[in-house]
């Protein structure tokens, strides 16, 4: 498996991005389509609107987001096994709108597709 990346959508592309992935349920504001460079945009996969709107990027909530998140995941096998074959072909890159880098679905959901 090639090492699974994750990106905030704002940041520049690169070529090293591999197949690029947009993990979020809502389009980022203010990224054109053009701008993207998307292969695909796996909204299915993003966290619920209802545990998005809960967790509200706050730090002391992360742990919880993340137990809560791996649940919802289990309802997405086949989404998961067709991240993982992108990841066993080429390098993936996970890319999310949020902030903050470190908590994000985008990195529970690289833990879930590493295991």
């Amino acid at each position: 498996m090639y090492p699974i990346k994750t990106k905030r959508i704002y940041d520049d592309y690169a070529k090293d991005d591999g197949h690029r992935v947009l993990v979020d349920r809502i389009w980022p504001r203010g990224v054109s389509k053009e701008k993207a460079k998307l292969d695909d945009w796996c909204k299915e996969i993003a966290p619920s609107s209802e545990l998005r709107k809960w967790f509200n990027h706050k730090e002391d909530r992360f742990d919880e987001f993340r137990n809560r998140y791996k649940k919802e995941l289990k309802k997405h096998e086949k989404d998961l096994k067709k991240l993982r074959e992108i990841a066993q072909e080429k390098r993936l890159c996970l890319l999310f709108g949020a902030k903050e880098k470190k908590r994000n679905q985008a990195v529970v959901l690289k833990e879930v597709l590493e295991k």
